[in-house]
């Protein structure tokens, strides 16, 4: 009995290996240059946009100083404000409010 017990137990333990799947083997997700987005962050709906690397946002076509990351819009003028549309409401906020790439290129 034991041998047809120890039997089973093997014939288990194999069949749960089986049932284990190696991770698929993928290449690292990279964009080509020029790409107008970033493999993280998604764009905003419904606008033109192109990812800019150097300031970590999309930069929103057709609209001067306007910037998307997260669901949230970024806008310059004179001082920042944000707003989770593109027509607003804008409220005010400070450059510790936007992300840092947008802070060095506005700096005062």
């Amino acid at each position: 009995m034991r041998p047809l017990l120890r039997g089973a137990l093997l014939v288990g333990l194999l069949g749960l290996g089986a049932c284990v799947q190696a991770p698929l083997a993928t290449a690292p997700v990279t964009s080509p240059s020029g790409s107008s987005n970033h493999p993280r962050f998604a764009p905003p709906p419904g606008v033109d946009s192109q990812w800019n690397g150097q300031l970590g946002v999309y930069v929103v076509g057709g609209a001067p100083h306007l910037y998307y990351r997260e669901r949230t819009y970024y806008r310059w003028n004179s001082g920042w404000s944000w707003a989770s549309n593109p027509q607003g409401p804008w409220l005010p906020t400070d450059s510790s409010g936007v992300p840092p790439g947008l802070n060095r290129r506005y700096a005062q």
